[in-house]
């Protein structure tokens, strides 16, 4: 209810909300596409949407941060957008894909882990200070990956595992490094506790 408190109306209606709430009406049009393809051009029309929801994505960010409209909202919403795309990604892919049901669990595992810490650090009155470097350059390889699978269907295994094996390690690199990033935040955190200790 205190997050529900910092939010205002005017925040609902903003152009980079606006983008975002069509990257989540996204989402269903993807799966349903995806899914029901048969034909090259329908594969490429399901690798269109995503696109697209990635334009919207880079276009609500751009907006946000040179006209000053960013919002407590937008915060909460944009990672929100950005995840349950992924997470759509990887569950269609896994039907037509072999293999891509190990990139599901690492991201899984990865937005558990995200979610455990941020929730852990928030109660001690600190939180991660947006997406880092490289958290946007995962997602980034991650996008373009899917892309390419979600257009071409018929690539042969090999070149298809390749593409995996590239996104799940920068994904695995990127986990690695949040985890590192969460154990500073402990440790500073401590280091905190510890003076205010000393002090009294």
């Amino acid at each position: 209810m205190k997050i529900l408190a910092k939010f205002m109306k005017k925040d609902l209606w903003s152009i980079p909300n606006l983008l975002c709430y069509i990257r989540f009406l996204l989402i269903p049009v993807f799966v349903v596409q995806y899914i029901k393809a048969e034909q090259p051009g329908e594969y490429m029309r399901a690798a269109a949407v995503v696109l697209a929801s990635g334009l919207t994505d880079f276009l609500d960010g751009f907006i946000a941060r040179t006209f000053d409209m960013v919002t407590e909202f937008g915060k909460l919403i944009d990672p929100m957008a950005d995840k349950l795309t992924q997470a759509a990604l990887l569950f269609v892919l896994i039907v037509k894909i072999k293999y891509m049901y190990l990139l599901l669990i690492l991201f899984v595992v990865m937005q558990l882990f995200m979610l455990v810490a941020g929730l852990a650090m928030l109660k001690k009155g600190k939180r991660l200070d947006g997406s880092k470097w490289f958290g946007k350059v995962s997602t980034t390889v991650f996008y373009a990956v899917m892309l390419v699978l979600v257009a071409l269907p018929k690539l042969r295994q090999t070149t298809t595992n390749i593409l995996m094996l590239i996104c799940g390690a920068f994904l695995a690199l990127s986990f690695i490094l949040y985890i590192r990033e969460y154990i500073r935040m402990y440790r500073e955190l401590r280091q905190e506790e510890k003076a205010k200790i000393d002090i009294v």
